[in-house]
């Protein structure tokens, strides 16, 4: 049987002219729910539910949660700060729902995946903190959002010994595509940093008690059907959602 894998879209209140304007409208790019399918998995779009029994129940239901990127920051009152730079702001609705996800997730050792901004709420979700604004923030930044399309690939990460990442994608380091101007700083207690980009940013998170909780700070869904070494994230991502089915 194929794995079950839940996707979290996005989710407009009715503020974004270009998603549905004055209408609520949820929103995902075909591109994750494309990754999925095409290499063996079953992609549902999840309702950004509200009710805590109803968000058990919709995790008891699938195999493999994907956290997924977004336009919109998380708010910095979630990690304990004021918003110091201008930037857009998720919706309530969807970061409730995603940090909780990923909380309820990690207890019952279901394997989550986290891309870009879905990284980010992982880190979050667990206790951890972002830069609000890298440019700001670190001091000379590499250009984490290329100028180049996001099918390109950008710049290096260095990948950590003995971790999750480095045994699925077998290589020390690894070129990635870049579209962001937030990133983890602190990392949340319970998790480790497997990959680190030259700057010092935090390219991607891990749980060192969990099967499969990884967080990447780039975007394989643009790379997968050119690029083997980000292929193998959601295969790898994919095998053991289906460890679940069995």
């Amino acid at each position: 049987m194929k794995p079950l894998i839940g996707v979290t879209p996005d989710f407009n209140a009715g503020d974004r002219k270009e998603w549905g304007g004055s209408e609520p409208t949820y929103f995902l790019r075909a591109r994750y729910v494309r990754a999925v399918e095409e290499l063996g998995g079953i992609p549902i779009v999840l309702p950004l539910l509200s009710d805590p029994d109803a968000r058990r129940r919709l995790l008891a239901g699938i195999d493999g949660l994907l956290l997924t990127g977004s336009g919109p920051d998380l708010s910095p009152a979630l990690y304990g700060e004021r918003q110091r730079y201008k930037f857009g702001v998720m919706s309530t609705r969807r970061s409730s729902f995603e940090l909780d996800m990923a909380r309820l997730a990690e207890a019952a050792e279901v394997p989550v995946l986290g891309i870009c901004g879905g990284m980010q709420a992982m880190n979050v979700a667990l206790g951890g903190n972002l830069f609000q604004d890298i440019p700001s923030q670190v001091d000379d930044p590499l250009p984490h959002r290329q100028s180049a399309s996001a099918t390109k690939l950008s710049h290096m990460v260095k990948v950590a010994p003995d971790s999750l990442l480095r045994r699925i994608v077998r290589t020390a380091t690894l070129r990635v595509n870049s579209s962001h101007h937030q990133s983890v700083r602190d990392v949340a207690p319970s998790l480790v940093a497997s990959a680190v980009a030259s700057d010092g940013i935090v390219e991607a998170i891990e749980s060192t008690g969990h099967r499969f909780f990884l967080g990447i700070q780039w975007h394989p869904e643009f790379l997968f059907d050119r690029h083997r070494l980000h292929r193998r994230l959601f295969e790898a991502f994919l095998r053991a959602a289906q460890r679940r089915t069995r």
